[in-house]
């Protein structure tokens, strides 16, 4: 009788579940049908050209890694986008820290896709001395261009790389070109007037500055100067405005001690407000303008092979 009582009891103490394995085959397993295998450089190549920008971005990525089984790899894919490379308009972007070109290159990045064309931004990325990283934040300096359907934006980091871009800013340039995009802008870290590497890469150099911010007769000095096509003299509003229009008229007067271009282009300055997208049309006309001479008197051929040549020695 008393053994029932004990069976009887309301409250009794289940057998709790046993510990759980802390590795889950089953997720392993899943894990590994579900990798991506790795492409090909031919199955590289038809996805840039038929404009896959998520493959563009993989195999920039790939051709600025330093790791030994991606070199090949990067050589092949290179080597295929060559045959459809060289139709873009390439346009070097440099100017002095806090210039604004971050602001200018959204301002008038929007204003060329508006036109329904085609645009790829290599934005360089200064990289720390100490840590060796980079922080590639400009996508979040061009809200609007970087949702653009007709824009790509890809930062890559200097590396230390001296001259103002990347180790394999041309590289990324020839995979931006096969990829279908019309006009490809350069931005370059902004370290000053030894910023000359992006000059033998580009067909137009354009160089922004500020007005009041030391000597405006910098024109005067070799270098980064001498090599600008056109000048632009950006935050042309509010109380800077009538500083602007002086530091315009004292540069134009500093580039006539400059040498004739042997493009037959006579440099050029304009001012605009990037921040408030005043006279960005201007400065895309006077872009065209450029490009409309140097076709029509062969230039751009002549300069275009010159730049292969000098890159064929440096490689």
């Amino acid at each position: 009788m008393e053994k029932n009582k004990k069976n009887n009891k309301s409250l009794t103490v289940q057998d709790g579940i046993s510990q759980p394995s802390s590795i889950s085959n089953e997720s392993i397993n899943r894990f590994k049908q579900v990798k991506k295998k790795s492409l090909t450089a031919d199955e590289y190549v038809s996805a840039i050209t038929s404009g896959d920008i998520t493959i563009l971005s993989k195999a920039i990525t790939i051709i600025e890694s330093s790791l030994a089984e991606h070199q090949d790899l990067a050589k092949d894919i290179i080597s295929a986008c060559l045959k459809y490379s060289g139709k873009s308009l390439r346009i070097g972007i440099t100017g002095v820290p806090g210039v604004g070109k971050s602001t200018f290159i959204e301002a008038i990045g929007k204003y060329v896709t508006s036109v329904e064309k085609k645009l790829a931004v290599l934005a360089v990325d200064p990289s720390s001395d100490i840590s060796k990283g980079s922080i590639l934040g400009d996508k979040t300096r061009m809200e609007e261009l970087s949702i653009d359907t007709f824009a790509y934006i890809r930062p890559s980091p200097s590396g230390g790389n001296l001259g103002g871009v990347a180790r394999k800013t041309r590289e990324s340039v020839i995979l931006c070109e096969a990829a279908g995009f019309d006009v490809i802008f350069i931005e370059t870290v902004g370290v000053g007037q030894s910023e000359i590497a992006v000059h033998s890469m580009v067909d137009f150099f354009l160089l922004l500055m500020l007005a009041g911010a030391g000597d405006e007769l910098q024109g005067i000095k070799r270098g980064i100067m001498e090599m600008a096509d056109f000048i632009v003299i950006n935050k042309a509003d509010g109380d800077n405005l009538l500083k602007t229009n002086s530091a315009k008229v004292q540069y134009e007067n500093a580039l006539h001690l400059f040498p004739a271009k042997e493009s037959g282009w006579i440099p050029k300055v304009q001012t605009c407000s990037a921040i408030n997208k005043v006279d960005i049309d201007k400065v895309w006309t006077v872009i065209n303008e450029f490009f409309n001479l140097t076709e029509s008197n062969d230039y751009y051929r002549k300069n275009r092979l010159n730049q292969s040549l000098y890159w064929m020695r440096q490689t």
